[in-house]
C-alpha cells in the first residue's frame, strides 16, 4: 500500500520500526481512554522497550500477511494506528479493523478518511470481500466513522468482550467491499 494523505497534513503509512518511541508517547497520553476500551495491558506493554516489541510484532504481522497495521502520522509523530487483523481469505474473504487516534487530533475527520483509505488498501490491494469493526454501545463517535465510511451496523452482541474490568456489549457493524469472487490465490 502506498502511503495514503489524509486530512490535516496527516498520512496514513504501514508501521515502521522507528514509530516505537512516538507511538508510546502518543499511546500513554490516551492511557485513560485505552483503560476503557481496550483489554488491559501489563505495566511492561507501556515501557520503550515494551512498544518496540509491540511494533516489532505488527511489522512482522504485516510483512506475513496476517495483518496490515499502519500508523496515523504527521511528520515523525503518530497520531493513531488503523490496523486490518484476522485476515482471512478463501471463501471467507474478510478482516476486521480497529483504530484510535490521539484525543487531541479528534473531530478534524482524519481517522474518518484513515478508516476509508484502509478499506481501499482491503478491497484493491489485498482483494477482501468484507470489513468488520464493533463498537461499545456508547462510542458514538466511532459509530459515525464507520457509518460515513459505509459500514452498517448488524446486530448487538452480548457479553462480548472483557473490557475495563467487565464484560462489555458491542455493537457489530461490516462493510461488503465488492462481490467479486475470491482470487485463485486466495484460498
Amino acid at each position: 500500500m502506498m502511503p495514503a494523505e489524509l486530512p490535516a497534513g496527516a498520512l496514513l503509512r504501514p508501521i515502521e520500526l522507528t514509530d516505537a518511541p512516538s507511538l508510546r508517547e502518543t499511546s500513554l497520553r490516551n492511557l485513560d481512554r485505552f483503560r476503557r476500551s481496550s483489554p488491559r495491558q501489563p505495566d511492561s506493554f507501556w515501557t520503550p522497550e515494551g512498544q518496540r516489541e509491540r511494533v516489532e510484532k505488527a511489522v512482522a504481522r504485516n510483512e506475513s500477511g496476517e495483518a496490515y497495521c499502519c500508523v496515523i502520522a504527521r511528520d515523525d509523530a503518530v497520531l493513531g494506528l488503523v490496523t486490518l487483523s484476522t485476515i482471512v481469505r478463501g471463501p471467507f474473504c474478510s478482516t476486521s479493523i480497529g483504530y484510535w487516534i490521539d484525543h487531541l487530533e479528534e473531530g478534524r475527520g482524519i481517522v474518518t478518511a484513515a478508516v476509508g483509505a484502509a478499506c481501499a488498501t482491503a478491497a484493491d490491494d489485498l482483494g477482501l470481500h468484507r470489513v468488520e469493526a464493533s463498537t461499545l454501545p456508547d462510542n458514538v463517535a466511532s459509530q459515525r466513522v464507520l457509518t460515513k465510511n459505509g459500514f452498517e451496523q448488524f446486530g448487538r452482541a452480548r457479553d462480548y468482550l472483557f473490557l475495563d474490568g467487565a464484560w462489555q456489549e458491542s455493537v457489530p457493524f461490516q462493510r461488503i467491499l465488492h462481490d467479486r469472487p475470491p482470487s485463485a490465490g486466495s484460498a
